[in-house]
């Protein structure tokens, strides 16, 4: 596997508050939003993750190019969940053999620490700074969009970078 990349905000939100919007499909499409959304089936977007079945694929979500034009797909499964803490995607994609997608969410004075780990396992030989930018692209602007909400800012911890 490639990686980590590891992305990491403080959020002026109780763990709880951020939880319930982070593991929804609106949440996760005002995150990409405006140049990626993924799509979801009817009972994963009015129930979140609370249905869920670990081990087993939740569905195939094609990620769209500014909402629209289909770039790729994630086979979405989620192998542990620990509401409203914790959860570890470990999936496939078009473009990817293995991904991999911890979320992890800790209290902190006045709000939480939202944390995002990825790493991944690419189909076809590309170059890893490639793959890694853009990454850390995607994940940093869902961030930035994750902070806008909730008037947070960017937390660098460097005992665990």
């Amino acid at each position: 596997m490639r990686g980590p990349i590891l992305t990491r905000s403080f959020l002026r939100a109780k763990p709880e508050t951020v939880w319930a919007r982070v593991t929804t499909a609106r949440g996760v499409n005002d995150e990409l939003w405006p140049f990626l959304r993924m799509t979801a089936p009817r009972r994963l977007r009015e129930e979140g993750l609370a249905g869920v079945r670990l081990g087993e694929r939740v569905c195939r979500s094609w990620v769209l190019l500014f909402g629209v034009l289909p770039v790729d797909y994630d086979d979405i499964t989620l192998v542990r969940l620990e509401a409203p803490r914790f959860f570890l995607e470990r999936s496939t994609m078009l473009s990817q053999r293995a991904w991999e997608h911890e979320r992890t969410i800790q209290a902190a004075p006045g709000g939480s620490i939202l944390t995002d780990c990825v790493s991944y396992q690419p189909r076809l030989p590309l170059p890893d700074p490639i793959l890694r930018a853009l990454y850390s692209l995607i994940f940093r602007h869902r961030h930035q969009r994750l902070r806008k909400h909730w008037s947070g800012y960017r937390f660098v911890d460097s005992r665990t970078l």
